[in-house]
Formats: C-alpha cells, sequence, structure tokens
C-alpha cells in the first residue's frame, strides 16, 4: 500500500475518534473530572463511551488476530512486553494524575486544540514538553549505560 493511503487513513481515523470525543462531549474536562468525583455528583456518562470504545477496540483486535497481516502494512506492530513493571505503573500512575488534575488524557485534548480554548494550549504544550523530558531522560540512561559513554545505536 503506498504511504498517501495509509496517511489519509489514518487521517480519517483520526477525524473519526475526534468526531466522537466531541459528540459525546468528552472534550469537556467537567466531564472527566465529574466521573472521577464519586464522592460528590458523579457523572457516569464516561462510562458508556468507554464501554463503546472498548467493545469497538476488541472486535477490532478480535479481527485482527484472525489475519495473517493488516490491509494497510506488511505485518503486524504486536506488543512484545508484556510484563508489568515498575516503570508501567509509574507511567500510569502519572497519567492517571494527570488526566484527574486537568481532566484532559492526550487524545481528548489534542482533538480539544481545535476550541482555542487556553487551557487546553497550555495542557498540550505541557504534555509535549513532558515527553521531551521523558525522550531526553531515556537518553541520558542509555549513553550512561553504554560501554565508554556511548549511547547505543
Amino acid at each position: 500500500m503506498s504511504a498517501a493511503l495509509r496517511i489519509l487513513t489514518a487521517l480519517a481515523s483520526g477525524l473519526i475518534f475526534g468526531l466522537g470525543l466531541a459528540l459525546s462531549g468528552m472534550l469537556d474536562p467537567a466531564r472527566v473530572r465529574g466521573f472521577l468525583d464519586v464522592a460528590g455528583a458523579w457523572d457516569p456518562s464516561l462510562v458508556f463511551v468507554l464501554g463503546g470504545a472498548v467493545t469497538v477496540s476488541g472486535l477490532g483486535y478480535l479481527l485482527s488476530r484472525r489475519r495473517a497481516r493488516p490491509v494497510l502494512a506488511s505485518q503486524f506492530d504486536w506488543p512484545s512486553k508484556r510484563r508489568i513493571d515498575a516503570p508501567l505503573v509509574a507511567g500510569a500512575a502519572l497519567f492517571g494524575i494527570g488526566w484527574g488534575l486537568s481532566g484532559f488524557c492526550p487524545g481528548p485534548a489534542v482533538a480539544a486544540l481545535s476550541t482555542g480554548a487556553r487551557p487546553v494550549l497550555v495542557f498540550v504544550a505541557a504534555m509535549l514538553a513532558g515527553m521531551a523530558l521523558h525522550d531526553l531522560g531515556r537518553r541520558v540512561v542509555a549513553r550512561r549505560n553504554a560501554p565508554h559513554g556511548r549511547a547505543p545505536a
């Protein structure tokens, strides 16, 4: 398949995802915070959005497991790491804390950039800074663990 077709498919998938988030009201961080406020004015609407997403994703996963290869690539990129380790738990905890504090997770935040709201811009800028900081940290650790202080190729 051509690179242009893969890019168009990714664009269409992203547009459908963003439209789904907008229609379900998940671009509003108050909805997410309302879902997490189980001791207060709990808003269960996120459960239905998550349920729909998990159902569609599960069906897609089952379908892909029956195929020899994906439609637009030569092979599947299945995760090879299956162990739950400290970095995974720490990352999940940080993600949850950030989601609870801001009401945004990365997908809805990127979709909400279309609103131009300042909190969204600040969140996405902070998210990108965190990603860059993580990448820098990995490079430093790789360089420190490599023989003679060189980063592995």
